[in-house]
């Protein structure tokens, strides 16, 4: 995976972190689940997907756009710590792209789907771990939401993430490289 930006790769991480954005501005990224916060969130999926379709500066690119938006747009003291809103979201595409790499070459969708698995269990597991060692959560409530949440949110990000990686791929694949 390259680590230089081409153009594609800057036209792809602004616009899946315009989708990061809206989801999070329009309330679409948060998706009724019957949980005691009432909500999953799928914003962190473009980050998943970038680094995926681009490599890791992309999904790092684009997860550090998702945390900026979520410090932002805080409601709540834990998300207006930066270490808690955007520190661990940086993370998000870079574990997903090299997720992704290693498995590829073994099974295509299994590879997307441990890529969506592992880059939403990296926002789960950090920001509530860093939530609770900043004294936000106590170490049971963080370990109760990341169960109620982290599975619902890992259902619905590899489902979106097999079923956008894939189009993406036939789409290229079928009217050739794209200019972008």
């Amino acid at each position: 995976m390259e680590t230089r930006f081409t153009v594609r790769k800057i036209v792809i991480a602004g616009v899946l972190s315009a989708i990061a954005i809206l989801l999070g501005a329009t309330r679409i990224g948060f998706i009724p689940v019957p949980t005691a916060a009432g909500h999953a969130t799928i914003m962190h999926v473009p980050a998943i997907l970038g680094g995926i379709m681009e490599g890791w500066v992309v999904g790092c690119v684009i997860g550090t756009i998702f945390g900026l938006f979520s410090f932002f747009q805080a409601t709540v003291p834990l998300f207006k710590d930066p270490l808690v809103a955007i520190l661990p979201r940086i993370f998000i595409g870079i574990t997903a792209a090299l997720s992704y790499k290693a498995l590829k070459g073994v099974n295509d969708y299994l590879a997307m789907v441990v890529a969506a698995v592992v880059g939403t269990l990296t926002n789960t597991v950090l920001v509530l771990g860093m939530a609770t060692l900043r004294g936000y959560l106590a170490p049971a409530v963080s370990v109760g939401i990341g169960i109620t949440h982290g599975i619902p949110e890992i259902i619905v990000a590899a489902i979106i993430t097999v079923a956008v990686v894939t189009a993406w791929k036939r789409l290229e694949s079928g009217g050739g490289k794209s200019s972008v």
